[in-house]
């Protein structure tokens, strides 16, 4: 392979009327005069000559490309955080890699391994389940790593988190100002870890407010995806009759909202609805949906900022930062004669609180 590559790098020299040297000072953004510059871009070109990506990443020990892993390529989130950390990557200069991990840790574990192989030059990861393999794997990796999401306390590595419990209180406060009593939940699983947050700050929420927080009001979906809210939303409907319902994520409410009106009750003037996330899935709904903005955009820029800085400076100390959440208010919520007209959105002054 080396011997190909030195002879195609010898063949645009000879084009260009230059020495390898030069061929290689050009192709590699190293200082050179304009005109030899323009004589071995040309050749370059004229052959079809491609540089070995991978020679070079040996080279300068770099593959200049970022890996970003999420539990699931398909939810809006994860492509808002995609694009976001797309941006900041590429005017850095680097690529972006995106993998699909799913629910399962050992295939978050895997994954870090053959990261480590050389394939990426760091990842940032947003697992939903956080075990104590995943923790070992990602304290004991060469690998420069950023985790959305929360971790456990002293677990050093830069980390960027949404305050998912905030996020729930000022639901739950807000649909209570507009009058709702029993409120009901529809959770992903509780065993990942927004789903105990949202889970904690839904059951704080409500205690503070004395409201009730009975067990048939709160149904456990099996994944945070559309299908899973159909069939939460037909558990809950059977057994509970809310005047609102709090959803962990938007997919979960889309579904809710649809099996609601399905039965001939109204949103929101019979049951009102939340989601999580602010995602344009919340928007484009009809009735429009009412949902927390956890920062998605902000977590996904404010990661990327902390592994180009770790990539930088391996021996920088750890960092942790806190997105604040607000409320993203639409029709799923309105009251009186708000009803069925777009509220415009607006960021509440927040508590501090940490998911």
């Amino acid at each position: 392979m080396s011997v190909l590559r030195k002879s195609t790098v010898a063949l645009v020299a000879q084009r260009a009327g230059v020495s390898v040297a030069s061929v290689s000072r050009v192709l590699n953004n190293l200082p050179a005069s304009e005109s030899i510059a323009a004589k071995v871009r040309k050749a370059a070109e004229e052959l079809g000559y491609v540089p070995d990506a991978m020679a070079r990443s040996l080279k300068v020990g770099r593959t200049e490309q970022i890996a970003l892993a999420v539990a699931d390529v398909g939810n809006p989130v994860y492509v808002t955080m995609m694009h976001a950390v797309s941006e900041v990557v590429r005017e850095a200069g680097f690529r972006l890699v995106l993998s699909s991990t799913g629910n399962d840790p050992n295939d978050v574990v895997e994954l870090l391994d053959n990261l480590e192989r050389g394939y990426a030059d760091g990842v940032i990861l947003s697992p939903l389940r956080i075990t104590d393999e995943i923790i070992a794997r990602l304290t004991s990796t060469r690998l420069p790593v950023v985790v959305i999401g929360s971790l456990p306390q002293g677990v050093l590595l830069d980390n960027v988190r949404a305050d998912s419990r905030t996020g729930v209180d000022i639901a739950v406060a807000r649909l209570k100002a507009t009058g709702r009593k029993h409120i009901a939940f529809v959770n992903g699983p509780v065993d990942t870890v927004p789903g105990s947050a949202r889970l904690t700050g839904y059951l704080a929420a409500m205690e503070s407010r004395g409201l009730p927080t009975t067990a048939d009001m709160q149904v456990e979906a099996s994944d945070f995806t559309y299908a899973a809210g159909l069939e939460a939303a037909q558990v809950l409907t059977a057994q509970a009759t809310p005047d609102a319902i709090l959803c962990a994520n938007d997919l979960l409410a889309v579904a809710v909202m649809k099996v609601i009106t399905s039965k001939g009750l109204r949103v929101p003037e019979d049951v009102a609805i939340v989601g999580m996330d602010n995602t344009d899935l919340a928007d484009h709904a009809n009735p429009s949906i009412t949902s927390v903005d956890l920062g998605s955009a902000e977590r996904a820029r404010e990661a990327a900022r902390l592994l180009l800085a770790r990539i930088e400076d391996p021996s920088r100390p750890s960092e942790t930062t806190v997105v604040s959440p607000w409320l993203a208010e639409r029709e799923s919520t309105a009251e009186g004669a708000s009803r069925g007209k777009n509220v415009k959105a607006r960021k509440p002054e927040l508590e501090e609180g940490v998911s």
